[in-house]
């Protein structure tokens, strides 16, 4: 393809990014890779989730990871902060029982003290303060976070002049946060898998999935960054990234 047809099909994986729903990546299956962590979230969750616990589960996005709890939905509470996620929501999880919150402030839950046995979070933002008033006694939060240091390596190839946002979310500050709040602290680590993306459509849907670790990017924009990157496709067969995640699984 010369440039102009490149231009037009690239602008076509950006069209198709806006039927995105959720959290669902599906769409990217077979032309994308992300190194597996050394743990596993969903087993955690599992290992501390009972039948008869009321589980809240923070920032459930379109539902497709809680689904994966099989825990029973009279029992279950879930927050979601975007509207188009939230009105999802209203849609497939509120009529099976689960209770809907939407949230703006994660240091505001809507919820009495001492709800819940079990407070699941992944990849959203919380407040210590919070979870441990809506914690039962004994209770346990289990949260899955994105590191400081996310996808730099690929946000300095596609954004001219990228410059890393402010991230005060770090391991040892959120271990040092729930000790000081009477946390004890049953596992914690940290690691920085590698991603690979082996199609320029798979690349610039990601990409344009996550538009706070790509600022302002468009295909017709970075078009010169993405012709770049293409010739690393060329080159090794894949685009390659490194995410950055770490999780934390405390009682109270």
């Amino acid at each position: 393809m010369d440039n102009k047809e490149k231009l037009n099909s690239w602008k076509k994986s950006e069209e198709n990014q806006k039927s995105f729903q959720g959290w669902d990546f599906s769409y990217l299956d077979g032309n994308y890779y992300m190194e597996e962590t050394p743990w596993c979230y969903e087993t955690f969750i599992h290992e501390h989730l009972t039948n008869d616990c009321q589980l809240l589960d923070m920032g459930t996005g379109g539902g497709e990871l809680l689904n994966s709890f099989h825990h029973p939905k009279e029992k279950t509470a879930v927050t979601e902060g975007w509207a188009p996620n939230y009105q999802l929501l209203l849609k497939t999880l509120k009529p099976q029982g689960v209770d809907v919150q939407f949230v703006e402030k994660n240091d505001q839950l809507n919820f009495s003290d001492c709800s819940f046995d079990l407070v699941s979070n992944s990849h959203e933002s919380f407040s210590i303060e919070e979870v441990a008033r809506v914690l039962k006694p004994d209770g346990y939060f289990i949260t899955q976070q994105v590191g400081d240091l996310n996808g730099i390596q690929l946000s300095s190839k596609l954004i001219p002049g990228f410059q890393k946002l402010s991230f005060p979310l770090h391991l040892s500050t959120v271990v040092k946060e729930l000790k000081q709040k009477g946390f004890t602290i049953i596992y914690a680590n940290e690691c920085y898998p590698v991603q690979k993306f082996y199609t320029m459509d798979a690349l610039i849907y990601y990409v344009k999935t996550i538009p706070w670790e790509f600022p302002d990017f468009s295909v017709e924009k970075n078009f010169d960054e993405l012709l770049a990157v293409e010739e690393e496709l060329k080159r090794k067969g894949y685009i390659e990234n490194r995410e950055h995640r770490f999780i934390v699984v405390a009682k109270k």
